[in-house]
């Protein structure tokens, strides 16, 4: 194995068994910290310096767009009037390895005269900071990857995922759904997978290829083939969904040489075919599609009866990945 590769493999497991020892001491402070949070009445505010601070950062972003409003406060800049950023309704998290960081040590006492609850994140339980606080979280971990000993690795590795631990516990605990989270995300990629739906793709009214389930094999064809789907969808009596036929099937009858074309279209029809609400959101139906290895889903109401077709194309199209 090369140096470099062995480098690479030995920072990966160093920072996994950070990981796991994490994972070890998971105990009843992390859940009062999770409490503290989610009874907050303002704003959750993270503050730390270095690599601390761009973690805490990043943690302010997650549970931000996962229903939990929090800012980021630069350490360095918060004994300069960045303080005044802090209400009584607000909880505060600092990120510190040490414990002694002078910028959020400093932070204290302001901290404490406010009356705010203080949750930290070092890894040393006996630090300044972790003594002060009203809940501690140990980010310690036995080495760092770095093979100096110095640049924060495996223990910023494990503060990111104490981080994203609060935020998934908390979106859970307020019930965060889909729809709330697309309203955070509206833009790019992102946005369009949760914001587009069913209905806002699929094809309805006369270009669907609905056709009675008693109707000859050959004039189903030219349905087939009249409306350009690649689907035709047999109805019952009822106008209810009874099978569908494609022109996938017809290959396969095609090649099998079978003597279909007088028969009725229910004898060739799939039944009990994928169905989709119209409500429903458009990267659903595309992963449905690519379970099942379909190109398109029957759109239907709430009684089976087929209100339009959506293709994985128009999806697509749509900019739904």
């Amino acid at each position: 194995m090369s140096p470099l590769l062995e480098r690479a493999r030995e920072t990966l497991k160093i920072e996994i068994a950070g990981l796991e020892g994490l994972i070890e001491r998971l105990g009843p402070e992390f859940e009062e910290a999770v409490n503290l949070l989610y009874a907050c009445q303002g704003k959750v505010i993270l503050a730390g310096m270095g690599k601390s601070g761009l973690i805490a950062r990043k943690i302010a972003a997650t549970l931000t767009s996962t229903g939990t409003p929090s800012l980021f406060l630069h350490a360095g800049e918060s004994s300069h009037g960045d303080l005044g950023i802090i209400t009584r309704q607000d909880v505060v998290i600092v990120f510190s390895y040490s414990g002694e960081t002078s910028e959020v040590v400093q932070m204290i006492g302001h901290i404490h005269a406010i009356g705010v609850p203080l949750i930290a994140m070092t890894g040393k339980p006996e630090s300044t900071l972790a003594q002060a606080s009203t809940v501690h979280l140990s980010i310690a971990v036995e080495k760092e990857a770095c093979p100096l000993g110095l640049a924060p690795t495996a223990s910023s590795t494990a503060t990111l995922a104490l981080g994203d631990a609060l935020a998934m516990c908390l979106l859970e605990q307020r019930q965060f759904s889909e729809d709330n989270f697309a309203m955070f995300h509206p833009g790019g990629s992102l946005g369009r997978k949760l914001t587009i739906r069913i209905k806002d793709v699929m094809v309805a009214g006369d270009p669907l290829p609905l056709v009675p389930e008693n109707m000859p094999m050959r004039e189903a064809l030219n349905v087939l083939s009249s409306k350009n789907l690649g689907i035709v969808v047999a109805v019952d009596h009822d106008e209810k969904i009874s099978g569908v036929f494609t022109t996938g099937d017809l290959m396969r009858l095609l090649e099998e040489e079978q003597s279909f074309l007088d028969k009725p279209l229910l004898e060739f029809a799939h039944p009990d075919p994928k169905t989709i609400a119209p409500e429903e959101l458009a990267a659903k139906a595309l992963h449905v599609m690519e379970t099942h290895s379909i190109t398109c889903l029957v759109v239907a109401d709430h009684e089976n009866r087929p209100i339009g077709i959506v293709q994985i194309y128009y999806i697509l199209r749509a900019g739904v990945y």
